[in-house]
């Protein structure tokens, strides 16, 4: 369902150009607008952005790139108030999990409607299934993966000598991270566990892959019925809760749990694999940090899902659409993987440049703690957005009951989450 304002805004811009084909070059100068989240941030992420758009700039001397920095959380937002507003909004960095509203009310356009499908299939060759699936609603790609990883448990093999454990035989599964998260407190007095599934910036992406890995769900796979209150949810979140309550881990707030990490306090840390760059700078000297795949339960198969972004075009010009369309081919080659995977800590969309010493070859030998990412990368399954414009007061009250159901005081998980789930339904159109 549209927003009245927004396609109102949508359906003008789409009438202000004729329906043209995109041209295939860019034969005179043009200036797109890419909305990114990474030259927000300081460091890394800012760092490579900016390299790369200045690479792609002078291969393309026509096309200049008004980079747009805002912030993850206020993207949509940021994106929503300049297209009301007449603004250019060409290309953008789309959280995932609001990729459905994008297309919904931002513009977003479906590569197939808009690339001749021979050039879109040249692209895509040698990319990962798995990976261009992240970016589809509906059959369509109207969004392609950019920056996304998949959760990693990274670990302080100092602490685990200390508590009397084999740092090369790291827990595989929950009941494993509990087991050994006891001997880590009982003879280190550090906190076991910390994550990156609560909080107001996680957003609910780790979480899904938590339920799922229990072989549940926090939606309907056609999106229309919500499900974290079903018996495989529930078992999940009081499996949390167990931890909790042991002093396993602890609600402390995203940037305590990284910064105690970094600082050597925390024995096992699982997050997304983007910190793995601050979490290398942070242990040099400091202590042996590790890493790890995604704890499962029991023997069921791990179902991790991704974090992250997807390239998405908004402009309905067609000059601009193979301006944003060609740096969206740079930024996803082998060589912009090259960069994004070593210089920020992605995974790369491109497998076969990971034992290419032209690429990512030598770089990987160097850093193994990758390796559990690019080794889920196999499995990974999508991080399912929330449909229609309530998609974040649905994503929030349901973030804030599981929250409330591992941390709180009512021992009642399901009743909490059958509320919950009730209240979070009456919000899907």
């Amino acid at each position: 369902m549209k927003t009245p304002i927004l396609a109102a805004a949508v359906a003008l811009a789409a009438t202000a150009v004729s329906a043209q084909n995109m041209p295939e070059e860019v034969t005179e100068p043009v200036t797109i607008t890419f909305y990114n989240y990474n030259l927000s941030s300081a460091g890394n992420g800012a760092d490579a952005t900016k390299k790369m758009i200045a690479e792609f700039e002078e291969a393309n001397p026509n096309i200049k790139v008004e980079g747009v920095p805002v912030s993850a959380q206020n993207l949509v937002t940021r994106v929503q108030a300049d297209i009301v507003a007449g603004q250019s909004v060409d290309l953008s960095q789309m959280v995932f999990s609001s990729l459905d509203f994008a297309a919904q009310n931002l513009g977003a356009q479906a590569l197939e409607d808009i690339v001749p499908a021979e050039e879109m299939a040249e692209h895509f060759e040698g990319m990962v299934p798995n990976g261009l699936a992240l970016g589809k609603l509906d059959g369509k790609t109207y969004g392609l993966a950019y920056t996304f990883s998949t959760p990693v448990l990274f670990y302080n093999a100092d602490i685990f000598r200390e508590a009397g454990l084999d740092p090369e035989n790291p827990p595989k599964t929950w009941a494993e991270i509990k087991e050994m998260g006891l001997q880590i407190k009982e003879k280190t007095g550090k906190l076991p566990l910390a994550t990156g599934i609560f909080g107001p910036s996680a957003l609910d992406w780790l979480m899904q892959g938590v339920i799922r890995s229990n072989g549940g769900a926090v939606i309907n796979d056609d999106r229309t019925q919500m499900t974290f209150a079903e018996p495989e949810a529930v078992e999940a979140i009081e499996m949390l809760r167990d931890l909790a309550k042991n002093g396993v881990m602890q609600n402390l707030d995203l940037t305590s749990q990284m910064d105690t990490m970094a600082a050597g306090n925390v024995a096992m840390y699982l997050q997304t694999s983007a910190l793995q760059g601050f979490l290398v700078n942070s242990a040099e000297g400091n202590f042996e940090l590790r890493a790890s795949t995604m704890p499962s339960f029991g023997d069921k198969p791990v179902r991790p899902n991704n974090s992250g972004s997807a390239l998405v075009i908004h402009s309905t010009d067609p000059v601009k659409q193979r301006a944003a369309w060609e740096l969206m081919k740079f930024l996803t080659s082998k060589h912009g993987y090259t960069i994004i995977t070593s210089e920020i800590g992605y995974l790369p969309l491109r497998l076969d440049i990971v034992d290419d010493p032209e690429y990512l070859g030598n770089w990987v030998k160097e850093h193994p703690l990758v390796q559990p990412n690019l080794d889920q990368l196999s499995v990974l399954e999508p991080w399912v957005p929330m449909p229609g414009p309530n998609y974040l007061q649905i994503q929030v009250s349901m973030m804030d009951a599981l929250e409330e159901a591992t941390f709180g005081n009512n021992d009642d998980v399901q009743g909490i989450l059958s509320a919950a789930q009730e209240q979070a339904q009456n919000l899907i159109p």
